[in-house]
């Protein structure tokens, strides 16, 4: 996938460039099912977009916001309260990983 506005190679189905941080519009791969019209989101921990255990890269999709921000802020956390990296390990035992969704291929064989 390539970002639409500084024109570098990112990781496909990714909201955000990482080299920008310019929001990418949704691409209609065969990686991501179509959005349900009413089915609520799910807290997930990613497992495209992890640096540690996913849980940032799933708090950025849920609340829908950079994960560069997200993790940032999470380091705050852990260095001025302290109790940022308990809630983080908490947090990765507790969420579900979110499913990979993998495209399905027609191979077709030619039978005589």
């Amino acid at each position: 996938m390539i970002c639409s506005a500084c024109q570098k190679v990112i990781i496909d189905g990714s909201t955000y460039c990482y080299n920008c941080g310019a929001k990418q519009q949704e691409s209609g791969s065969a990686q991501t099912p179509p959005p349900a019209a009413h089915a609520p989101r799910k807290l997930m921990r990613s497992t495209t977009d992890k640096k540690v255990g996913g849980v940032c890269a799933g708090l950025g999709s849920y609340f829908d916001v950079d994960v560069t921000l997200v993790r940032v802020l999470w380091l705050l956390a852990v260095f001025c309260a302290g109790t940022g990296l308990l809630l983080y390990l908490i947090l990765w035992i507790v969420l579900p990983v979110e499913p990979v969704y993998v495209p399905v291929t027609s191979q077709t064989t030619a039978t005589q």
